[in-house]
């Protein structure tokens, strides 16, 4: 009997998820409002609001795992906390009824601003903003009695990453040669995760009931500054590496007191203002994975963000 993986959500994520489990031969179906996604003869794609508790008997039938992988339609601590923890009941009660484990990819937003670096034992005790809906999500997987894991990773780069710090703000900037304008230091080390690593992780844990019901780190490679980020972008690309600015995360504050949506960027300008850095030693040994080094990472997100440029050209 064949067994299917439920992926829901077409982001970046989710599609990187879809495409590895059916390129490993596994059937996937893939749920969006919109019937997108990869096309892939193992992908079914089907038009499915995930968080309609009604319309998730049938689309779960005979799943394995979940890959639970949207997100919230703003970035909004108040649209986060009316979206998400409604939508991770209802797969939740789901995925229960038919014994599936369900995987979500997870932010480092609940550990809230720490000295020091982040591993999967640092408390996770954020309690306001979109900080805390992440930490009130956790809880929530906690307490349900379906088998759940969360993946968290740091900042994505990679291959179909736009919507972030070092996705179609970084690359296509650098690669035109513009002055590059970071967030915060631009010589601060930051952690930023691969998504393909962060899906390969996921798609392990699924596989192991041993891991089940645990909170892992997807592997990262070592910190970077976001300056040395841009040199191996450039590097990357083949050209040479622009001038690096900085916007400060005290500009940021200033102008939230007047715009909701960057006083919701500023929330999270301590990533960018300090050393960032997260740990995932621990969890690449149990889930025995390692992750890309950042010039191969690079090289890959470069050449698609030039296959994408061609095609809009």
């Amino acid at each position: 009997m064949s067994t299917i993986h439920v992926v829901t959500g077409a982001g970046p994520v989710g599609s990187t998820v879809a495409q590895q489990l059916a390129d490993a031969g596994e059937q996937v179906r893939l749920l969006t409002r919109s019937g997108s996604g990869p096309d892939h003869p193992s992908i079914e794609r089907r038009k499915v609001d995930v968080s309609r508790p009604d319309t998730l008997a049938g689309a779960f039938e005979g799943a394995v795992a979940v890959h639970h992988c949207i997100h919230g339609s703003a970035y909004d601590a108040r649209v986060w906390r009316a979206e998400l923890p409604q939508a991770e009941r209802a797969v939740l009660e789901a995925a229960g009824r038919v014994g599936a484990v369900v995987v979500f990819p997870e932010s480092l937003y609940s550990y809230g601003p720490v000295d020091g670096t982040l591993t999967e034992a640092t408390p996770r005790t954020a309690t306001t903003g979109k900080l805390g809906v992440r930490t009130e999500l956790l809880a929530q997987r906690e307490a349900s009695p379906t088998p759940t894991i969360s993946v968290a990773a740091s900042d994505f780069y990679g291959p179909l990453v736009r919507n972030a710090h070092a996705g179609e703000r970084l690359v296509p900037t650098v690669l035109a040669g513009r002055t590059m304008r970071v967030l915060g230091s631009p010589d601060q080390p930051h952690s930023f995760t691969y998504v393909p690593d962060l899906a390969a992780a996921m798609i392990a844990a699924a596989a192991r009931p041993e891991l089940w019901d645990s909170f892992l780190h997807a592997p990262t490679a070592a910190p970077v500054t976001q300056r040395r980020l841009v040199e191996l972008v450039a590097e990357a690309g083949g050209v040479r590496a622009p001038k690096v600015a900085s916007i400060p995360v005290s500009l940021l504050g200033a102008a939230g007191v007047v715009s909701r949506s960057v006083r919701e960027m500023a929330e999270t300008g301590y990533m960018f203002d300090r050393p960032f850095v997260m740990d995932s030693t621990a969890s690449e040994t149990r889930l025995g994975l390692s992750p890309t080094p950042l010039s191969d990472g690079l090289a890959q997100t470069v050449a698609w963000w030039r296959t994408q440029q061609r095609a809009a050209a």
